[in-house]
């Protein structure tokens, strides 16, 4: 394909935001060494998941005041397919 057509074109680069969801479930399981949780949780529609149990990136400090066996409510950030806690509260 020859790019002289192209020449003086402004291009464009897409910027996608990763996208955040939100939802309620449980913790199973928190691994500190890995930084991660793992959380049953409902269904997502805004990312089309199901019920699922899964594990989620997480800090330190998301984690103060959580135990295993907590209710809580929870944003996460979806880049790819990892997903990183952006806010969890009981």
């Amino acid at each position: 394909m020859k790019m002289d057509a192209m020449e003086g074109m402004k291009m464009q680069q897409e910027t996608k935001q990763a996208q955040v969801a939100t939802a309620d479930g449980t913790i199973k399981a928190i691994d500190s060494t890995k930084h991660t949780v793992t959380i049953s949780h409902g269904a997502v529609p805004a990312v089309q998941w199901p019920p699922m149990t899964m594990a989620f990136a997480v800090t330190e400090d998301q984690l103060i005041g959580l135990t295993t066996g907590d209710r809580v409510s929870f944003s996460f950030r979806l880049e790819g397919s990892k997903a990183s806690i952006v806010s969890m509260k009981k």
